[in-house]
């Protein structure tokens, strides 16, 4: 950087922190933070950034990030210098040399963006507004690949704390709780409260350190004496609690992401193997862990397919483990994604339900048809290993008998448990 642009940075930065705003643009305030070299000045920058960004239009936005994918794109050309230098003498100066050129610019932005106190929450809620632009902007998916690629490892597991979610939590968690639900709908605080005060009733959240007021994914669990066959009963304002020493089954009957930010980056798997863990501490008389799960693209497919929607309940869960074993969307996955999900975390399609969900959007989604995935203890490792490398859908001997009842029959390794 010039000295004259070290002078006007400074200029800048002086003005910025007796009170005024720093006049610059996005892109100008984007260039100077990057080329800043020291700590205090940097910081100033980072934060005058992220108040400008929060005070910008959609438009002031999509063209920042429209020069973050072209502007603060990687230098191919000094990339490919570098690259063949590292090959010729493998020293560590050219090692060095590589490495800084393989990472677009843009990606240290974001770093030097998150020194700000807060920052991270900011660059969740930055990533939600870019999501929401690719569709009619996919050169912005280079963008996102870097916040991606970024999120991954400051989302890692190491850094997730994990906390239960009870009546006595702060009331600002428990609204974020009942905005937050996406599966099915938290109505009131009554409601809210039946979910959690009951001692046969547990909630789980995973947090991050620099977000300690933002649930990141969380989970609902009833303790039960069987397998629940339906959400309403679950629910119900009048049903008959139980001791927790009495069960020995635990639901997991609701897992809702909160954050649109953190969109592709997987907590889902941790939190649940996390939970058992704990509930075997706590209550080792429990042994079986199952989902009361939704199936979200069955009248979809069903549709898609031309297939009328039965009347009979028998007709309708035929179909839902047709659909649940043999439908497909890229590939070898499945096509309806809670599916992906659970047989992806290792559990099994264990039986489906009729009339389990009669709500409006369980009766749209699926017909009020609910499904139960099973996580067998012993299994996981192998369903979860079976089914990343062949597609391999395990399932229960009642569900492939099912789907053999339902039409239009399709070819697939489905293994038998």
């Amino acid at each position: 950087m010039s000295v004259m642009a070290d002078l006007l940075g400074t200029l800048f930065e002086r003005r910025y922190r007796a009170g005024a705003p720093d006049p610059r643009a996005l892109p100008e305030l984007s260039r100077a933070l990057v080329e800043a070299r020291a700590e205090g000045p940097g910081g100033e920058l980072a934060r005058a950034l992220l108040d400008r960004y929060a005070a910008a239009d959609r438009d002031e936005r999509l063209a920042w990030f429209t020069f973050l994918a072209e502007e603060m794109d990687l230098d191919t050309t000094a990339l490919a210098n570098a690259l063949a230098a590292y090959a010729e003498s493998r020293d560590p100066q050219a090692y060095r040399s590589l490495a800084a050129l393989s990472e677009p610019p843009r990606q240290e932005l974001a770093r030097r963006l998150n020194q700000v106190p807060g920052a991270t929450a900011q660059l969740v809620a930055m990533r939600a507004d870019l999501l929401s632009m690719i569709p009619d902007a996919p050169g912005l998916q280079r963008v996102d690949l870097d916040f991606r690629h970024l999120f991954k490892s400051w989302f890692n597991r190491g850094f997730l704390v994990l906390r239960p979610i009870t009546w006595e939590s702060p009331a600002h968690i428990l609204e974020k709780i009942i905005a937050y639900e996406a599966v099915h709908e938290i109505h009131s605080w009554d409601d809210l409260r039946r979910r959690l005060e009951p001692a046969d009733r547990r909630c789980f959240a995973f947090f991050h350190p620099s977000m300690p007021d933002e649930p990141l994914i969380f989970v609902e669990v009833a303790l039960t004496t069987a397998v629940p066959g339906s959400i309403q009963a679950l629910l119900s304002e009048d049903r008959a609690q139980i001791d927790p020493g009495q069960a020995t089954t635990a639901t997991f009957y609701s897992i809702s992401n909160c954050q649109d930010g953190l969109a592709g980056i997987s907590f889902g798997n941790f939190l649940i193997k996390q939970v058992v863990r704990d509930l075997q501490r706590d209550l080792p008389q429990i042994t079986r862990f199952v989902t009361l799960s939704p199936i979200p693209g069955l009248c979809a497919w069903t549709a898609e397919t031309g297939l009328d929607w039965p009347d009979d309940g028998a007709a309708q869960a035929a179909l839902a483990a047709h659909y649940l074993l043999k439908a497909k969307g890229r590939g070898t996955a499945p096509r309806d994604p809670v599916a992906r999900f659970h047989l992806g975390n290792g559990a099994l399609v264990h039986a489906v339900h009729s009339g389990a969900d009669t709500s409006d959007n369980g009766r749209r989604q699926s017909g009020g048809v609910m499904v139960n995935y099973l996580y067998d203890l012993d299994r996981i490792a192998e369903n979860h290993a079976r089914f990343h490398d062949d597609g391999t859908i395990a399932a229960s001997r009642d569900m492939v008998s099912l789907a053999k009842r339902a039409p239009m029959p399709r070819p697939e390794q489905t293994e038998t448990t």
